[in-house]
């Protein structure tokens, strides 16, 4: 089956700096190491050494996040669209109840 995955901007080496590129496979782990043994370089960025997914990234099948259904076992329909995301982490640490935020309820002291 064929199937389109697109890919963020930091792994895009490996592919030629393409933003998507096609691959065969009936599950997502199919589908992304098909993807890494065409692209050589790309399975490294992809796949911790024991197989498993590197956990910085996201794989979505539809609006749906793979973790949540049945990880890289997950089946894809052909002509399906996985994407490949960054996980987000961090931010600015200026929300309620860090250093020059405030909490509800607490009133600000000097």
């Amino acid at each position: 089956m064929s199937v389109l995955v697109r890919v963020p901007s930091l792994l895009r080496p490996p592919l030629g700096g393409r933003a998507e590129v096609r691959a065969e496979g009936a599950t997502v782990g199919e589908v992304l190491r098909h993807a890494a043994a065409v692209h050589p370089g790309f399975g490294p960025a992809l796949f911790e050494a024991s197989g498993s997914l590197r956990r910085f990234l996201s794989v979505f099948l539809g609006d749906e996040d793979v973790r949540y259904l049945q990880g890289l076992d997950t089946p894809v329909p052909d002509e399906a669209v996985l994407v490949i995301l960054p996980a987000a982490a961090g931010g600015s640490g200026m929300g309620p109840g860090a250093a020059g935020g405030s909490v509800p309820g607490e009133e600000a002291t000097a």
